[in-house]
């Protein structure tokens, strides 16, 4: 499992300087190669904050707080994508029922990030997926409610 220290690691070897601060408006901002995290945050919201501006470093470009552009959206979507596949993805939605979480609080906790980031990431997964998806032996479901099956 990543934890914000391995994020904060990443970061570093990308030679981007990490500060925890006060933020008004903000869980996290990413100008070049600084990034600044709210340092009002738990450790799980600076991990899954952490990992959308390191979606925005990689997938980005210029200045993205202006949202009222098609533009704008895109880019924090990517980033947010990149969070939701780094800290989540298909596999880890599998590996929580294979560890028995029965709701989205036991997942989210059993994967280390908010209830809010996991709930964002299956709603991007269904948008993606449609009603569900295969990977490797399992068949995960986005519809009607969230459940996964074992092909046998």
């Amino acid at each position: 499992m990543i934890t914000y220290e391995d994020i904060l690691l990443e970061a570093d070897a990308n030679n981007l300087i990490t500060k925890e601060k006060s933020l008004r408006a903000h869980k996290g901002r990413i100008m070049g190669n600084r990034i600044a995290i709210n340092d009002k945050l738990t450790e799980t919201e600076k991990k899954c904050v952490m990992a959308e501006e390191l979606g925005h470093y990689y997938t980005g470009y210029g200045d993205i707080l202006d949202q009222s552009t098609v533009t704008g959206r895109k880019q924090e979507l990517h980033g947010r994508i990149y969070a939701y596949n780094k800290l989540v993805g298909l596999m880890g939605i599998v590996n929580a029922y294979k560890n028995h979480c029965t709701s989205i609080s036991e997942s989210a906790e059993f994967l280390d990030v908010t209830e809010e980031f996991l709930n964002d990431a299956l709603n991007h997964y269904k948008s993606k997926y449609g009603k569900h998806t295969v990977i490797d032996s399992y068949i995960i479901f986005f519809e009607p409610c969230i459940a996964v099956l074992e092909m046998i």
